[in-house]
């Protein structure tokens, strides 16, 4: 029950804004900053954020923005943040995370390892395929969010880093495995597109997968 009440809560467009802008950013959120990036007033922002927060959807924390403490500092702000939770429900109930787990641990077990990262880099070109050429940074950003990945441009603007990785709780389990199958299945991706490559760069809080212009390439 509590995962249907979760995503009812995202069916009204303005909590849906909110969640959207909020699960955008790589910083926490404050009350102002999701107010303007939904376009909405700043009251009406906080109420709506904080359903979020009551369906699990979001995270608070309290910080001084200014980065001073003391007499004169001001009052905390609320800071926004998306969950680390994960909703799910499906008519009728579906175990496939069960499955999953298992196969998992069937596959450390065999030490089918190479078989598996065959087998995803298979699917990534066949994903490439479908889509059509990959060609440069952003047409891989296209195609990666496609698949849940949220991917982000890095500072420079030569790398992509993955803001969601759609194997999270299996990656937790057995996070060698999970996270060679990812780097195989993102290197079937971008193969073939010029001046690109995927590689393991794991980083908390984020995929362990990157996708990048490849140096070898003068980029």
């Amino acid at each position: 029950m509590e995962d249907i009440e979760a995503i009812a809560v995202l069916q009204d467009p303005v909590r849906r804004r909110l969640y959207d802008y909020v699960a955008a950013q790589d910083h926490e959120v404050s009350r102002n900053e999701a107010a303007e990036g939904a376009g909405i007033q700043r009251t009406l922002a906080a109420f709506h954020l904080d359903k979020l927060v009551d369906a699990g959807l979001l995270e608070t924390e309290s910080r001084r923005l200014s980065g001073r403490s003391g007499p004169g500092a001001g009052r905390p702000a609320k800071l926004y943040r998306r969950s680390g939770a994960e909703h799910q429900f499906s008519v009728p109930a579906r175990d496939y995370r069960v499955a999953a787990d298992l196969l998992a641990e069937v596959v450390e077990v065999a030490r089918l390892d190479t078989e598996l990262q065959a087998a995803a880099r298979r699917e990534g070109r066949a994903a490439r395929a479908a889509a059509g050429p990959v060609e440069g940074l952003a047409a891989a950003k296209a195609l990666l969010a496609a698949r849940g990945y949220e991917p982000r441009m890095d500072a420079d603007g030569g790398v992509l880093r993955m803001a969601n990785c759609p194997f999270h709780v299996l990656s937790e389990r057995h996070p060698a495995l999970v996270c060679g199958m990812n780097l195989a299945l993102l290197e079937g991706l971008v193969e073939g597109a010029e001046g690109l490559r995927a590689r393991m760069d794991p980083r908390p809080g984020l995929c362990c997968v990157v996708v990048e212009r490849s140096k070898n390439n003068g980029d």
